[in-house]
């Protein structure tokens, strides 16, 4: 039990910090410091990934050990956190008494214990998990969802900045959605207000015309920000649409509301269709974001944009949102990552030191798609199969991946120019060249993977399962 505390996670030495501090937050930058410390990084380090200057950085560690220092009365420093921390977990653990806190009057043992998380439920809650089937987004309450450091705490960071823009891009089913749930999650605790507006949720006829989509997303923004739509009070057809968007906005929607608001644009790829609404909002968008250099209204915003794909609409690179703000793209997992929630699941052999090369197999045919490992893992741990069956099966209708393959292949064939283009990709061993915008559609799909300019399968599921079906065309 005590080997467990000495492999605790950052995010698990986080839940002591707030008893070590009961009556003081962590700011993020704060939990990035203390963050980076426990995984051994240099001040330094954690400065470049976190934007900020080294000086700055190392003063925000030494405030933060003081702190500690005087709450647990003994001297708390960078090297020695671990151990601290690591200490204050195994006295609490065991039941004995407590290191020493400040105004013990007011915070008692028995205060301690009743509030205190049970680490060993949170350290073992990988051997007994609670498994969802793996559809959709990861809920806010899984114990499956695998952190992509640094990005998250990047994520954190950077929408604590006044007017501040976040861009997201990955893959189809990468996760970007499960971490958008846990960055509004986050905003809120921070007392942000937040909007989530999904673009693929917009009807048809929304997309007609311009000024329909503004007075779509003007009374989506309004509602989730419990405002009653007032567009008629701003809405000008003799100054337009932009202007009377950006007035409705600054006069009516950020007047009523105090704190900072987070806008987060998920799915924004799916404009990219639609010229005659992506050519007039993305500029709109990017002046939105350039007024909060000058206007304090705009101040209050932080925007997120999530997209699947790179951007191939043609703009003025003054009028891009696409080249401001912090670009962040959501990378397949890793091998240690797909290791990490293999552990998740509970399997005993995920805890051998032969884990990995017993993953390697899955991890080469799905390429760390995180929606196609989530899923063997779940059939693993559900029916007990062998992994090597599993595979086996894989790139067929009858495998566990049947429904996911045809739904691609139903949705390929309605474009016979994609599936010619597509027949190229899988039947070459090397990836090849293609027009921007084919390549730009079959991502949309996640069918491929870039590689440089040139394109090749997501992952060799698909090279297989494509390779066989659409030989005779």
């Amino acid at each position: 039990m005590l080997s467990s505390i000495e492999f605790m996670t950052a995010e698990e030495a986080l839940y002591l910090i707030d008893f070590i501090l009961p009556r003081y937050s962590l700011s993020t930058l704060q939990e990035t410091v203390f963050c980076g410390v426990w995984a051994g990084q240099t001040y330094a380090e954690i400065a470049e990934r976190a934007g900020y200057e080294h000086s700055y950085i190392r003063d925000v560690g030494f405030k933060l050990w003081q702190m500690m220092s005087e709450a647990l009365g003994q001297k708390v420093s960078k090297s020695n956190l671990r151990a601290i921390v690591s200490r204050y977990a195994r006295v609490q653990w065991s039941g004995d008494r407590p290191l020493p806190l400040s105004e013990p009057s007011e915070l008692n043992d028995q205060h301690l214990t009743s509030h205190r998380p049970d680490f060993q439920q949170v350290m073992e809650a990988s051997e007994s998990p609670n498994l969802e089937f793996p559809s959709g987004p990861v809920p806010l309450t899984s114990s499956l969802y695998v952190e992509r450091r640094p990005i998250e705490f990047r994520l954190y960071a950077e929408i604590m900045k006044p007017g501040s823009l976040v861009r997201i891009k990955g893959q189809p089913q990468t996760g970007k959605t499960s971490l958008l749930l846990r960055l509004l999650a986050y905003a809120k605790q921070q007392r942000l207000r937040t909007v989530s507006i999904s673009l693929h949720k917009a009807d048809r006829e929304v997309m007609t015309h311009f000024d329909r989509f503004l007075r779509w997303l003007s009374a989506n923004v309004s509602r989730q920000l419990n405002l009653t739509p007032q567009l008629e009070d701003y809405w000008n057809l003799d100054i337009g649409s932009k202007v009377s968007c950006t007035a409705y906005f600054e006069e009516y929607v950020f007047a009523q509301v105090q704190e900072p608001v987070l806008i987060a644009l998920d799915e924004i790829n799916q404009i990219f269709e639609y010229p005659n609404i992506s050519n007039d909002f993305l500029p709109l968008l990017r002046s939105w974001y350039e007024d909060a250099k000058e206007f304090e209204v705009w101040k209050k915003v932080r925007w997120v944009i999530v997209h699947s794909t790179d951007v191939y609409v043609p703009l003025n690179i003054n009028q891009s949102p696409f080249n401001v703000g912090l670009s962040l793209s959501l990378p397949d997992f890793t091998a240690d990552q797909t290791l990490d929630l293999a552990q998740r699941h509970g399997f005993d052999w995920a805890k051998e030191s032969s884990a990995l090369e017993y993953l390697q197999p899955l991890i080469n045919m799905v390429g760390g798609r995180p929606n196609l490992i989530r899923l063997a893992l779940y059939y693993l741990k559900q029916t007990g199969t062998t992994l090597k069956q599993l595979l086996d099966d894989a790139p067929t209708t009858s495998g566990i991946y049947g429904t996911h393959l045809r739904n691609q292949l139903l949705i390929l064939r309605s474009h016979p120019d994609l599936t010619h283009h597509y027949r190229q990709i899988v039947q070459s061993d090397e990836p090849i060249e293609l027009e921007a915008i084919t390549i730009y559609r079959l991502e949309n799909m996640g069918l491929v993977r870039l590689v440089g300019n040139r394109v090749q399968p997501a992952c060799e599921l698909y090279r297989q399962f494509f390779k066989f079906q659409l030989a005779d065309i």
